[in-house]
């Protein structure tokens, strides 16, 4: 063969192989970009979920604030009620516990524990075995705002006083160490407008102090 022809045939086979090495690095790298495209993509997927749920968190962060504040509230005034009618000798509130409607579950106009409002009471009792024996424990009576207020506060008080009974005779505290209270309908803790903010407010709060 003439060696300009052959020289001819390798420049042309190196070009060639050049484009197709071009070619092959644009498809390489234009396929590269779309999955790193994708994961940016994912990723920001990913980050907006993660801001949704943050808010979601902050917001019921919130409305839990709301109910503790005015848990408080109701606690102070029981540490305040104590110390003035002399019952406690440090004068100080050691926690709250507040049993729902979904947890005491009375009947309609009813005062009489369920069966879940006896565990939910049993639960309560065993926690103060390791508490110091002269604690005092103020037991407050709330409603929803169906009725009127001298009902409300009525019916709060025989749901408060049910409560007490069974503590005292199932657990054995003393009478004296046990107070009861009703707010009615006078302290809500959701809004009455609706089934679910009753049934919130429906509630029986132990204070527990010493």
């Amino acid at each position: 063969m003439d060696r300009k022809l052959l020289v001819v045939f390798t420049v042309v086979a190196v070009a060639a192989s050049g484009c197709a090495t071009k070619k092959f690095t644009r498809e390489a790298v234009a396929e590269e970009s779309q999955v790193i495209n994708q994961r940016i993509d994912g990723v920001e997927d990913q980050v907006e979920q993660n801001q949704t749920r943050l808010a979601t968190h902050e917001t019921r962060i919130e409305q839990t604030a709301g109910e503790a504040r005015e848990a408080s509230r109701t606690a102070q005034e029981a540490l305040e009620r104590a110390q003035e009618a002399g019952r406690l000798a440090e004068g100080k509130l050691l926690y709250e516990v507040v049993l729902t409607d979904q947890d005491v579950r009375f009947g309609f106009d009813r005062s009489e524990l369920s069966p879940e409002a006896q565990s939910a009471l049993d639960e309560f009792a065993e926690g103060l075995k390791s508490e110091n024996a002269n604690i005092y424990i103020e037991i407050q009576g709330h409603t929803d705002a169906t009725g009127g207020d001298n009902y409300n506060e009525e019916l709060g008080l025989d749901r408060a006083e049910a409560v007490r009974r069974y503590l005292n005779r199932t657990h054995g505290i003393p009478l004296h160490r046990m107070n009861v209270i009703s707010y009615g309908e006078a302290s809500p803790v959701a809004d009455n407008g609706s089934r679910e903010g009753r049934a919130q407010n429906r509630r029986v709060a132990l204070v527990v102090l010493a």
